[in-house]
């Protein structure tokens, strides 16, 4: 039972995460996303995943794992529509 709770919860945070990602992406803006959040949920998830590793389980690894693809992306969608939109930076 403990399993299916870890795994549900990670499924719905995952599934949050990587939808509000392709929004930004299929929008084409990122006007008012802060990069900051970004790289602060790369920081956060590494620790968590060094963590996770640590304690050996699998559903935090592999949810922090996603959590950082997620910010890696996320990151990745805002650089690249400052790059091309400069007027989103002041925003």
């Amino acid at each position: 039972m403990r399993e299916i709770l870890g795994w549900s919860a990670s499924a719905i945070l995952v599934v949050t995460i990587v939808r509000q990602v392709y929004r930004q992406w299929h929008q084409g803006s990122s006007k008012g996303v802060s990069k900051w959040l970004f790289i602060g949920q790369m920081a956060a998830s590494t620790g968590f995943l060094v963590y996770s590793w640590l304690i050996k389980d699998p559903v935090f690894i592999f949810t922090n794992a996603l959590m950082m693809i997620s910010a890696v992306a996320g990151l990745g969608i805002v650089l690249w529509h400052r790059r091309k939109n400069p007027d989103e930076q002041r925003g």
